[in-house]
């Protein structure tokens, strides 16, 4: 979505709107933690993000990357910065072609700095010497497929503090095909004001996006101020310098500070501002909720579908996923990658015949065997898994190996019941709650347009031991609303379905819409989501040195339980599949597996340290 069109959204419904900025980090560990902090920063609400360009080699690859990553894996709407430092025309186009397949439709040209060797910018040899050259050459190539950005300087640039002139180059980049102005940072409001009615005067109607950089430390405040040659009001200074020591007091006292300048300028007619996080959330977090602009039951996070939306090149269509992946959003959309289409109304003859294979996507666990063993310890037994799942549901840590997000806010109705039932050995890989016809602005159900309903059918997947499953699969044979799939990791499907049709699990009823069905479970995709859930499992097992009780332990779950998804029909039910279930306990939980005398009946652990990819 272009840029444009999210502003006019927020001046439409007159609900202030806000973006992120990020850089691209220097090491590979750090790339990694942006992503989690990204993906984590999603929820604060932000309109779209924008990448920073780094001029040359490794870092502008890594600025493509982090768009492909922000946009398909991560649903980000981004905005990707590109310079004129550095790139010549062959180069650009390079960067603007990555961005096209990424499903990017946002761009930020700029002139961009000077290399650090050199004292002043220069134009490389067949590059563009100005932004509005860059503008003007993405305008010819690409058409209207790219919103174009441009920046403005409320308080001059480092190399020119001529307004006026400065006012006429922005018209310039506009009048070639400039839609939308960001800032340079800024703390004066009043100085901001003031610069938006000259540039208006000017002509200038296209969206203008202040630039706000929140106070983390005291330290860095002043650096990044006295780079940019930014002005701070000397109100602020006199309430900053006396608690400069304490970054406690520093972050407090900014995100007032900061936060009325928000409130100054959103009274000025701006709707939207954008905010440089430098890769952090704090700071960030803390200003937006002194705003009280963070989701919440009056300012509910709008979602178009019940689950994260890639929005990688051809995928913006999709609206049909199987409910297997809710908890490893990445790793489904990595496995479909190379589909020539995506389920788009129904699940159906559009699907491709295949999942990407798990070894050529790498799909297995991440992180290496010391941090694993860390984040879920060493069990010995089934009530140890059990604890590590009873753990997660009561938010005491983030990750399993089958989610790769913290627990979702609707689980929290059916919470008790799935501590229950891992407290008794079954362990919950997967669930949702029955839901008969909220809003679709519910702040936790809610998705899609406004004035809707949506409904859910209740929904439960788990790992059961080979002596519960027999009497489990009799007791849901003998109920008429409950259906399920079963299978062990070499085993056959077992089911009670009536046919292999996909079975909507959730859907949605809207105005001017047929009938939204956007998560199913069937079988095809049952089976190869079976493989991905027994590989997480054998990786996990493999955490651990061989003939270890933990290693045993998760071997034998791997081997010999199945793997189950249970539907009730009747979404008016919610408690059925609970009941049903009701009294099923996994004989000998505090078990610990005896080591065998022999070595080899399994691979042994790797070696690098790495789990297993």
């Amino acid at each position: 979505m272009h840029i444009r069109e999210m502003l006019a959204d927020a001046e439409r419904t007159g609900n202030p709107s806000f973006s992120f900025e990020y850089f691209p980090p220097k090491t590979a560990q750090g790339v990694q933690n942006l992503y989690d902090r990204m993906d984590r920063m999603y929820s604060f609400g932000p309109k779209f993000i924008d990448i920073t360009w780094g001029a040359g080699g490794h870092i502008a690859e890594l600025t493509c990357e982090m768009v492909v990553q922000a946009q398909t894996y991560l649903g980000l709407e981004t905005c990707m910065h590109l310079t004129c430092t550095d790139m010549g025309e062959e180069k650009v186009n390079d960067a603007l072609r990555k961005a096209y397949k990424a499903g990017c439709t946002n761009i930020l040209a700029l002139r961009g700095d000077p290399p650090r060797d050199h004292e002043k910018w220069e134009a490389t040899e067949s590059g563009f010497r100005y932004a509005k050259d860059l503008v003007a050459h993405i305008r010819k190539m690409y058409g209207q497929h790219f919103d174009i950005g441009v920046a403005g300087y409320p308080e001059g640039c480092d190399d020119n503090k001529d307004e006026e002139l400065l006012l006429d180059h922005l018209k310039e980049k506009v009048d070639v095909g400039a839609t939308f102005i960001v800032t340079q940072m800024f703390y004066d409001a009043d100085n901001f004001i003031r610069w938006v009615g000259k540039v208006r005067a000017r002509g200038i109607t296209v969206p203008i996006l202040p630039g706000i950089m929140p106070i983390a430390t005291y330290a860095s405040f002043i650096r990044r101020a006295n780079h940019m040659n930014c002005k701070i009001p000397d109100d602020w200074m006199e309430k900053l310098e006396p608690v400069k020591n304490d970054d406690v007091a520093v972050r407090e006292m900014g995100k007032t500070l900061v936060a009325d300048l928000c409130r100054k300028i959103i009274a000025a007619g701006i709707p939207h501002l954008h905010f440089y996080t430098m890769n952090l959330a704090q700071a960030t977090r803390m200003v937006l909720e002194e705003l009280d602009w963070l989701p919440s039951a009056n300012r509910p996070l709008k979602q178009a579908l019940p689950w994260k939306q890639s929005l990688g090149l051809g995928r913006r269509e999709e609206d049909v996923r199987p409910i297997f992946w809710r908890n490893r959003n990445k790793s489904y959309v990595k496995r479909t990658q190379d589909w020539d289409e995506f389920p788009n109304g129904r699940w159906g003859d559009s699907r491709s015949p295949a999942f990407g294979e798990l070894d050529a996507y790498g799909i297995g666990l991440t992180g290496t065997n010391e941090q694993n063993r860390k984040k879920w310890g060493e069990p010995t037994c089934v009530a140890d898994i059990a604890n590590l799942f009873v753990r997660y549901l009561n938010k005491e840590i983030d990750y399993l190996p089958w989610s790769e997000a913290p627990l979702a806010s609707e689980a929290e109705q059916i919470k008790d019941d799935l501590i229950d039932l891992n407290k008794r050995g079954l362990i919950t890989v997967n669930s949702q709650p029955a839901v008969n016809g909220v809003k679709s602005t519910h702040p936790i159900h809610g998705w899609g347009p406004n004035n809707g309903y949506v409904y859910q059918k209740a929904y439960l997947e788990l790992l059961v031991s080979p002596d519960v499953y027999k009497e489990m699969k009799g007791r849901i044979e003998h109920h008429p609303d409950l259906t399920y799939y079963a299978v062990t990791r070499s085993g056959t499907l077992e089911t009670n379905t009536s046919s292999e049709g996909p079975n909507a699990v959730t859907w949605g009823v809207f105005p001017g819409k047929e009938i939204v069905q956007p998560t199913i479970v069937e079988s095809i995709s049952f089976l190869a989501w079976k493989d991905e859930a027994f590989r997480l499992g054998v990786d996990w097992s493999r955490c651990y040195e061989a003939n270890t009780p933990s290693r045993l332990l998760l071997e034998e779950i791997m081997d010999t339980w199945y793997l189950v998804n249970i539907v009730n029909n009747d979404f008016h039910q919610p408690r059925t599949i609970f009941e049903v279930l009701g009294d099923l306990t996994v004989a000998g939980l505090d078990k610990v597996p005896a080591p065998s005398t022999t070595n080899g009946a399994h691979e042994p652990a790797t070696t690098n340290g790495t789990a297993a990819h």
